[in-house]
C-alpha cells in the first residue's frame, strides 16, 4: 500500500520560492513589481499549481496585474521547468489572496473598538 507523500508540498514550496525570485529578478513588467507570492498548492500529480498572490496596488489596478500575470505565465512556466527538473512544468493558475486586506480591515476595526473603550 502506498503511503502519502509530501512531495507535492515540497514541490509547491519550491515553486513559491522560484516564482518569487523570477518576479523580482527576471520579469521586467512594471505591473508585476508589487506582486508577492503568498502560497502555492499543487495537485498530487504535479500537473496544476494554484498560485496565491497579493499585489499592493489599488483595486482599480488589480485587473492590470491579472493581465500581466497571464501574459507572463508562459515565461514563468518555462523558467520553472528549467529550474525544477520535473518531467513537465506544472501549469500555473493565479488566484488573488485577500487575506492581507481582511487582516488589515479586522485590525482597523479592533483599533476603533479600543478607541471607543478608552473614551
Amino acid at each position: 500500500m502506498r503511503g502519502r507523500s509530501d512531495r507535492p508540498a515540497r514541490v509547491a514550496e519550491r515553486i513559491r520560492e522560484e516564482l518569487s525570485i523570477l518576479l523580482q529578478r527576471k520579469v521586467s513588467d512594471p505591473r508585476l513589481a508589487s506582486v508577492t507570492i503568498t502560497d502555492v498548492t499543487i495537485t498530487p500529480d504535479l500537473k496544476i499549481s494554484h498560485v496565491n498572490y497579493t499585489a499592493f496596488v489599488d483595486a482599480s489596478e488589480r485587473k492590470e496585474v491579472v493581465v500581466a500575470l497571464r501574459r507572463a505565465e508562459g515565461f514563468l512556466r518555462r523558467e520553472l521547468g528549467a529550474v525544477l527538473g520535473l518531467r513537465s512544468a506544472p501549469s500555473l493558475r493565479f488566484h488573488y489572496d485577500e487575506s492581507y486586506e481582511r487582516g488589515a480591515r479586522i485590525d482597523s476595526l479592533l483599533k476603533e473598538v479600543q478607541k471607543d473603550e478608552e473614551t
